[in-house]
């Protein structure tokens, strides 16, 4: 598999992503998505302030993986003639619910920097931008880059020997700040990651039947979803009116 050192890519068709080559630059502060691929439904909002009369405080969300495994992808950039391979989750705060973030470890061959990029819920914070440890070893520091309607992209370079720590470690905890300044901590299971840095790439066919099956089944689900939503407006219109308020006659009686 081909493709550049300057793209990656998220291709998922609903609010986040499953991981392919191609679609999002790596380096640099622009990033682009594909023309070829389908829309991308509006992001799930990150989590916000507690209700009213409870004080403001920190938020831990516990993610759970979207995706049967973690994937390994690998490519080369012809340009820079180096071959590059990421390995890649994505995760929903729910089972069976959308994804709400994803995380992807970059290696390029003979460059002893790793890239840590994720995509994250809209409704942040950017300036802060976002931190990250492995379990309660050091917290590390990272930005985002851009955002789009679909969620905002983020990125940390770190050195190997924190790779190596996720590769050991339970959880990954991501920390970033919501649009009413509270800390909300994201807990990512690093459970079968080390598996699949060490282990081959997927093999691109498969990869590819693995994208197919998921876009089939996200949009079956968003056409249940569509369905449900119909079917929830129409029942309102058929009741909307039929009573008439207490003490106030129906229309046309008297």
């Amino acid at each position: 598999m081909a493709f550049s050192l300057k793209r990656l890519g998220f291709v998922g068709v609903t609010s986040l992503l499953v991981l392919a080559a191609g679609q999002m630059l790596v380096s640099g502060p622009a990033l682009a998505a594909s023309k070829k691929s389908e829309p991308a439904k509006p992001a799930q909002p990150a989590p916000s302030a507690p209700q009213q009369g409870q004080p403001p405080g920190p938020i831990r969300v516990e993610l759970t993986p979207s995706q049967t495994e973690w994937t390994k992808v690998c490519g080369h950039d012809r340009a820079a003639d180096k071959d590059i391979c990421y390995t890649t989750r994505d995760f929903a705060a729910q089972p069976d619910k959308p994804p709400v973030l994803a995380v992807a470890i970059y290696e390029i061959k003979g460059d002893d920097t790793r890239i840590v990029r994720l995509l994250m819920p809209v409704g942040l914070m950017l300036r802060p931008g976002f931190r990250f440890s492995v379990d309660k070893s050091e917290t590390l520091d990272g930005a985002f880059e851009i955002c789009f309607p679909n969620g905002c992209f983020a990125e940390s370079r770190v050195k190997k020997p924190v790779v190596d720590q996720m590769k050991k470690g339970s959880i990954l905890n991501i920390s970033v700040r919501n649009q009413v300044n509270n800390e909300v901590t994201f807990g990512v299971p690093l459970t079968g990651f080390a598996k699949a840095y060490d282990g081959p790439a997927v093999d691109p066919k498969v990869l590819a039947a693995q994208q197919k099956k998921l876009q089939e089944e996200l949009q079956k689900r968003a056409e249940e979803e569509r369905k449900k939503l119909e079917a929830l407006k129409q029942g309102n219109a058929a009741t909307g009116g039929a009573a008439a308020p207490a003490g106030q006659a129906a229309p046309g009686k008297k």
